[in-house]
């Protein structure tokens, strides 16, 4: 019998835990990319069905470069209750928060670095990948933390929030510079629906409320589309009060680019947005359960989508800005919540670096599965794309962490490393002084 596809291809995991030193390079590392790179992904343990790709244990892939060499790779799970007790989330006790998996995304923040997934606390773990344990900013949080909390680059504030199973439904939380949890409040919504990440501007919060709606009834991952649930984005005043709310076409979307306010007051949101076929194709594809005789023949790809949102008006624009399949938008986050106009996705086996002025779309192939490009600014940049971008490229049992030219995505360097790194999730770069 074969292995699901959340456990072959570019998915399988690897069985154990290695560091090597010195890594191979190929080109010239830029000696200012001084700092650890860290990936976090599913890593079920050898002989372990999660039942569902986000089920994993979360692994930690990290490299450190300095002064032009690439001195380690090493790869750690976080070691959170569930992997270490195998200890349930959910007991006749409630829900245990730092029973979970941690596989989602590692932000650093205050000078902790954070592994992250949505359905619990966050987990501090050392530069060194070692987990220290979970991490609720003093007793204060007593909701999970969201895998996509938004720094605001202006005031080093970090916006997050957190989503339940049961009232409150959804809680904003905002950190101080200093890492304090200062303010927590409800953003109220009619149910429980799986709220992956979600934007920040300059005057605003806002919320992708749509139909992904928990059912503790359900096998496995406990999600279900609810086409009576609809689906709309919610502005949130950051200095506080009322919600309102847009109606949009159904959709799902797990990851948004930038949003900003235009010049008539508008919110300009691009996101990667799944139609319904889409989802449902993606959905059975990871091991989620779904109707069969729906939307059977649609290819699981989300497409770059833009959204603007009146607040005067109450009207709601919205446009597909291209066809083809991508994932994981980037950008230079020295402008998240102002305008931007580069935006740095993913396809099956390339970047894709969109232009959001002129809509063009430049392509660079890259050979093998490519997980999210980390855009990392040039010091002193006098452009919004100089830089670099940061991408694990795997190509059968083989892996590079690729550094391109962020400005006309050529070549700078690649570093080889010492095993296949899975297909996961999100990473950070981590700059040293």
């Amino acid at each position: 019998m074969s292995d699901p596809s959340y456990l072959s291809g570019d998915l399988a995991p690897v069985p154990d835990e290695i560091e090597a030193h010195d890594l191979e390079i190929t080109g010239a590392l830029p000696a200012e990319l001084t700092g650890r790179y860290f990936r976090n992904g599913p890593n079920p343990r050898p002989g372990e069905d999660p039942g569902h790709w986000f089920g994993g244990h979360g692994m930690l892939h990290g490299v450190r470069l300095r002064d032009g060499r690439a001195e380690w790779y090493r790869n750690r799970w976080v070691r959170t209750r569930k992997f270490t007790e195998n200890a349930p989330f959910v007991s006749d006790t409630g829900l245990d928060l730092t029973a979970v998996s941690a596989n989602t995304h590692v932000i650093r923040h205050a000078g902790r670095i954070l592994a992250l997934v949505e359905n619990g606390l966050p987990h501090e773990v050392t530069p060194e990948l070692a987990t220290v344990g979970p991490y609720d900013f003093g007793g204060r949080l007593t909701t999970a933390m969201t895998a996509h909390p938004k720094q605001d680059p202006l005031t080093d504030e970090l916006h997050f929030f957190g989503y339940g199973f049961f009232p409150p439904f959804l809680t904003y939380h905002r950190l101080s510079p200093a890492g304090e949890l200062v303010e927590s409040r409800e953003i109220e919504v009619p149910g429980p629906t799986m709220m992956h990440d979600f934007a920040v501007t300059e005057n605003h919060l806002i919320w992708l409320d749509l139909p992904m709606v928990f059912d503790l009834n359900r096998e496995g991952m406990p999600y279900a589309w609810e086409d009576g649930y609809g689906a709309r984005i919610g502005l949130s005043p950051r200095a506080g009060g009322p919600t309102r709310w847009f109606d949009v076409d159904p959709c799902y979307v797990f990851h948004v680019g930038n949003a900003w306010e235009d010049d008539h007051g508008r919110v300009v949101l691009n996101a990667a947005r799944y139609s319904p076929d889409a989802w449902f194709s993606l959905w059975r594809g990871i091991g989620g359960s779904v109707d069969p005789a729906r939307h059977a023949g649609a290819a699981g790809a989300a497409a770059l989508h833009r959204w603007i949102l009146d607040p005067v008006s109450g009207t709601t624009k919205e446009e597909a800005l291209d066809d083809r399949g991508v994932e994981f938008p980037t950008f230079n986050e020295d402008l998240l919540g102002r305008h931007s106009r580069y935006l740095y996705t993913v396809g099956s086996d390339a970047i894709v670096k969109y232009d959001q002025r002129d809509g063009s779309a430049q392509v660079r192939k890259t050979g093998g599965n490519t997980g999210e490009a980390v855009f990392v600014p040039a010091e002193g940049a006098a452009g919004e794309d100089e830089g670099w971008l940061l991408s694990v490229v795997t190509s059968g049992e083989s892996s590079e962490l690729v550094v391109l030219d962020a400005a006309d995505l050529s070549d700078v360097a690649s570093v080889r490393l010492p095993r296949r790194v899975p297909a996961g999730f999100h990473g950070s770069w981590f700059a040293e002084g």
